[in-house]
């Protein structure tokens, strides 16, 4: 019997506590010149020796540079699992708060939480959603209203009517506008 080949430790898969160190440490070298480990446990609200053995372990991947007592440096792999963490955030916190109008402390929380879940397809298409929401003559600040009213009290075929009419009318107002300037 043939034993398994055992991965090598920079190709196994980061976990969810890994990635939160690698965004971390990106938010802080764009806010700072320099990032220590006294700043990245703040940042994860940890003790100082649960930062250093989690820097080993991401210098032992190559996703840092650390050695004991100096700064900390994001390697270019780290930097842009770094900056990708970010991305996601930001990306799901906005649709929590904009889209569906969660309190910004609990968005926060929550997009930390599945940032790590939802694959890079799923967040491209999410995004490309939170953009048509906002472009889009039927959608907009006003169709969120329209949909935050129907959380609150269920489906109102009449004011579904009204809806209907009123993008009609817009739509019809849009490709006037637009057979206008072609002429």
């Amino acid at each position: 019997m043939v034993a398994p080949v055992k991965k090598e430790a920079s190709e196994k898969k980061l976990t969810s506590v890994m990635e939160d160190y690698l965004e971390a440490i990106f938010d802080l070298d764009q806010d700072k010149k320099v990032v220590r480990v006294k700043d990245i446990a703040k940042r994860m609200d940890v003790k100082m020796p649960t930062v250093s053995s989690m820097l080993k372990t991401l210098n032992s991947r190559g996703l840092v540079n650390y050695e004991k007592y100096e700064y900390v440096e994001l390697t270019r792999d780290g930097a842009k699992v770094g900056k990708e963490m970010r991305r996601r955030h930001e990306v799901l916190r906005k649709f929590l708060t904009d889209i569906l109008n969660i309190k910004p402390a609990t968005a926060d929380s929550e997009a930390c939480q599945m940032e790590h879940a939802l694959s890079t397809a799923t967040l491209n298409r999410l995004a490309d959603f939170m953009a048509f929401v906002q472009v889009c003559p039927r959608t907009g600040n006003s169709w969120l209203k329209f949909f935050e009213a129907y959380r609150k009290h269920g489906h109102r075929p009449e004011e579904c009517k009204v809806q209907g009419n009123d993008f009609t009318c817009e739509f019809h107002r849009v490709v006037d506008s637009m057979n206008d300037s072609e002429d």
